[in-house]
Protein backbone atom coordinates (compact mmCIF):
# COMPACT_ATOMS: atom_id res chain seq x y z
CA UNK A 1 0.00 0.00 0.00
CA UNK A 2 1.21 3.35 -1.06
CA UNK A 3 1.48 6.07 1.74
CA UNK A 4 3.34 9.26 2.66
CA UNK A 5 3.45 10.37 5.96
CA UNK A 6 4.71 14.18 6.59
CA UNK A 7 6.35 15.93 9.79
CA UNK A 8 8.27 18.33 11.35
CA UNK A 9 5.54 21.19 11.24
CA UNK A 10 5.10 23.77 14.26
CA UNK A 11 4.89 27.03 14.90
CA UNK A 12 7.92 29.58 13.99
CA UNK A 13 8.72 32.88 14.07
CA UNK A 14 9.71 34.61 10.93
CA UNK A 15 13.03 34.29 9.73
CA UNK A 16 13.57 30.86 11.63
CA UNK A 17 13.85 27.66 9.66
CA UNK A 18 12.10 24.10 9.65
CA UNK A 19 12.78 20.82 7.97
CA UNK A 20 9.97 18.76 6.81
CA UNK A 21 10.05 15.24 6.41
CA UNK A 22 7.96 12.78 4.16
CA UNK A 23 8.31 9.21 4.91
CA UNK A 24 7.24 6.42 1.91
CA UNK A 25 6.23 3.30 2.09
CA UNK A 26 4.95 0.66 -0.76
CA UNK A 27 7.02 2.08 -3.10
CA UNK A 28 10.78 3.10 -3.60
CA UNK A 29 11.43 6.68 -3.85
CA UNK A 30 14.39 5.66 -6.46
CA UNK A 31 11.41 4.62 -8.57
CA UNK A 32 9.33 8.20 -8.25
CA UNK A 33 8.72 11.74 -8.20
CA UNK A 34 8.13 13.76 -5.36
CA UNK A 35 6.83 16.95 -4.95
CA UNK A 36 5.65 19.32 -2.03
CA UNK A 37 2.50 21.41 -2.22
CA UNK A 38 1.25 23.95 0.02
CA UNK A 39 -2.33 25.26 0.85
CA UNK A 40 -2.91 28.16 2.62
CA UNK A 41 -6.96 28.82 4.11
CA UNK A 42 -8.60 30.22 1.70
CA UNK A 43 -6.14 30.04 -0.84
CA UNK A 44 -5.64 27.49 -4.10
CA UNK A 45 -2.97 24.77 -3.44
CA UNK A 46 0.45 25.92 -4.91
CA UNK A 47 3.17 23.40 -5.95
CA UNK A 48 6.55 24.25 -3.64
CA UNK A 49 8.99 21.96 -5.06
CA UNK A 50 9.71 18.78 -6.30
CA UNK A 51 12.74 16.36 -7.44
CA UNK A 52 12.70 13.91 -9.73
CA UNK A 53 13.20 10.15 -10.17
CA UNK A 54 16.95 10.41 -10.27
CA UNK A 55 17.09 13.35 -7.85
CA UNK A 56 19.01 15.23 -10.92
CA UNK A 57 16.59 17.85 -11.61
CA UNK A 58 14.79 19.98 -8.80
CA UNK A 59 11.85 22.93 -9.41
CA UNK A 60 10.57 25.44 -6.97
CA UNK A 61 8.36 27.60 -7.01
CA UNK A 62 9.32 31.29 -7.16
CA UNK A 63 8.37 32.58 -3.83
CA UNK A 64 10.27 30.12 -2.26
CA UNK A 65 13.73 30.02 -4.55
CA UNK A 66 16.72 30.80 -3.11
CA UNK A 67 15.03 29.74 0.63
CA UNK A 68 14.26 26.04 0.53
CA UNK A 69 15.65 23.29 -0.59
CA UNK A 70 14.31 19.51 -1.13
CA UNK A 71 16.55 16.40 -0.97
CA UNK A 72 15.50 12.67 -1.20
CA UNK A 73 17.21 9.81 1.06
CA UNK A 74 16.75 6.71 -0.70
CA UNK A 75 18.27 4.58 2.15
CA UNK A 76 15.61 6.12 4.43
CA UNK A 77 12.94 6.29 1.47
CA UNK A 78 12.18 9.74 2.84
CA UNK A 79 11.88 13.27 1.45
CA UNK A 80 12.79 16.38 3.14
CA UNK A 81 12.14 20.35 2.68
CA UNK A 82 14.32 22.42 4.36
CA UNK A 83 12.78 26.14 4.67
CA UNK A 84 14.95 28.64 5.86
CA UNK A 85 13.86 32.60 6.51
CA UNK A 86 10.60 31.26 6.69
CA UNK A 87 8.29 34.49 6.26
CA UNK A 88 4.40 34.45 7.66
CA UNK A 89 3.27 34.21 3.73
CA UNK A 90 4.52 30.63 4.20
CA UNK A 91 1.95 29.85 6.84
CA UNK A 92 0.06 26.63 5.04
CA UNK A 93 -0.53 22.63 5.33
CA UNK A 94 2.32 20.85 3.32
CA UNK A 95 2.00 18.13 1.49
CA UNK A 96 4.08 15.43 -0.21
CA UNK A 97 2.79 13.60 -2.98
CA UNK A 98 4.48 11.44 -5.40
CA UNK A 99 4.02 10.61 -9.07
CA UNK A 100 5.11 7.09 -9.75
CA UNK A 101 5.32 6.85 -13.49
CA UNK A 102 7.08 9.91 -14.17
CA UNK A 103 10.70 10.56 -14.63
CA UNK A 104 10.84 14.15 -13.93
CA UNK A 105 8.25 16.18 -11.97
CA UNK A 106 6.44 18.91 -11.65
CA UNK A 107 4.62 21.71 -9.65
CA UNK A 108 1.49 21.53 -11.19
CA UNK A 109 0.29 18.37 -9.38
CA UNK A 110 -0.32 16.49 -12.75
CA UNK A 111 0.29 12.92 -12.50
CA UNK A 112 0.17 12.75 -9.18
CA UNK A 113 -0.76 8.95 -7.65
CA UNK A 114 -0.94 9.38 -3.97
CA UNK A 115 -0.49 12.08 -1.44
CA UNK A 116 0.40 12.77 2.36
CA UNK A 117 -2.42 13.98 4.72
CA UNK A 118 -0.17 17.24 5.54
CA UNK A 119 1.31 18.67 7.98
CA UNK A 120 0.99 22.66 9.34
CA UNK A 121 3.70 25.06 9.09
CA UNK A 122 2.49 28.60 10.82
CA UNK A 123 4.97 31.52 10.62
CA UNK A 124 4.16 34.14 12.80
CA UNK A 125 6.07 37.75 12.71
Amino acid sequence: QVQLVESGGGLVLAGRSLRLSCEASGFSLERSSIGWFRQAPGKEREGVACISRSAANTKYADSVKGRFTISKDNTKNTVYLQMNSLKPDDTAIYYCAADLVSVDCNLSGYGIDSWGKGTLVAVSS
